[in-house]
C-alpha cells in the first residue's frame, strides 16, 4: 500500500516540484514516471492532473508577473483540445502500454535536447500553434508533455518568471480538461484522493524552494542536470515496463502449458 511510503512518495514529489519549477518543464515530467513505482499509470494519470492544477496556481501565485496573453491563447487553445483527445484515447491502452510510450518520450526527449542543446524553434505563431498540440497531446495520453511546451516557450527568450508564469497558465487550462476526462474514464478513486492534501503542500513548498533556487543557479547549467534526469528516469521506466511485460508473457505462456 503507498501509505506505507507515503513520506517516500511525499519527498520525490517535492524533488519533482522543485526540478520541474528550476527547469521550466513542469513537476509532471519527473512526477509521472515516479509515482508509477507506487501507482498503476492510468491512476497515476488521474493523481497527476488533479495535482497539477494545484502547483499550477501555485506557481501562478508566485511568478504572477509576466503573463504573455497572446502566447497563452495559440498554445492553450490547440494543447486543451488536443489533451481532450489524448486523455480520451488513454483509456484505450493499457498501463504497460502508456508507460512504455512514456519511457520512449522521456528518452527521446532528453537526447535530442542534450544533443542539439543550442537548436531552437522559431518564435512564430504557427510552432507555437504546433506546439501546443503535440504537448496537450501527450499530456492527456501518458500524462506530461511540458519539454515540448518549454521548447516552444523558449524559443521566444522570455525571463525566467515570464516563461514559468506563461506556462503555468496554459498547463492550468490543460489539467482543468483533462481532469474531466480522467474523471470520467475512471482513473481518479476515492480510496486515493487522500494524496490530495499532501501534494497540494508538496507543490507549494516545492515551488518556493524552486524560486529560491533560481536565483543562485544559472538556469542553462541546471537544465542540462535535468535532462540527464530526465534520460535516467526514462532509462528506468523503460526497464520496469519491459520487466514486466516479460513477467506477463512468461505467465500467460505457463497458464498455456498447464491448459494443455
Amino acid at each position: 500500500m503507498i501509505i506505507e511510503y507515503l513520506w517516500l512518495f511525499a519527498l520525490l514529489a517535492l524533488v519533482a516540484e522543485i526540478m520541474g519549477t528550476v527547469g521550466g518543464f513542469g513537476s509532471s515530467l519527473f512526477f509521472v514516471p515516479m509515482a508509477g513505482y507506487f501507482l498503476d499509470l492510468h491512476t497515476v494519470l488521474g493523481i497527476t492532473a488533479l495535482y497539477h492544477v494545484m502547483s499550477n496556481l501555485t506557481k501562478i501565485g508566485f511568478f504572477r508577473h509576466g503573463f504573455d496573453k497572446m502566447l497563452i491563447l495559440y498554445i492553450g487553445i490547440p494543447s486543451v483540445i488536443m489533451v481532450i483527445i489524448g486523455a480520451w484515447l488513454s483509456q484505450f491502452l493499457g498501463a504497460k502500454n502508456l508507460e512504455l510510450i512514456l519511457a520512449v518520450v522521456l528518452i527521446l526527449l532528453s537526447v535530442l535536447f542534450l544533443i542539439f542543446d543550442r537548436w531552437q524553434v522559431k518564435p512564430t505563431k504557427f510552432n507555437a500553434a504546433s506546439g501546443g498540440v503535440l504537448s496537450g497531446f501527450l499530456a492527456g495520453l501518458i500524462g506530461t508533455g511540458g519539454a515540448i511546451r518549454g521548447m516552444v516557450l523558449t524559443s521566444f527568450r522570455f525571463k525566467k518568471e515570464a516563461f514559468i508564469a506563461t506556462s503555468a497558465a496554459i498547463d492550468l487550462a490543460i489539467d482543468a480538461s483533462r481532469s474531466v476526462v480522467y474523471t470520467a474514464n475512471g482513473y481518479v478513486h476515492v480510496h486515493d484522493l487522500y494524496l490530495i492534501p499532501v501534494l497540494l503542500v508538496v507543490s507549494i513548498v516545492g515551488t518556493w524552494i524552486g524560486k529560491k533556487l533560481l536565483n543562485h543557479i544559472s538556469e542553462t547549467q541546471f537544465r542540462k542536470v535535468v535532462l540527464i534526469l530526465i534520460l535516467a528516469t526514462g532509462l528506468f521506466t523503460l526497464r520496469k515496463a519491459l520487466l514486466t511485460n516479460s513477467n506477463i508473457i512468461h505467465q500467460q505462456l505457463n497458464e498455456i502449458i498447464i491448459d494443455n
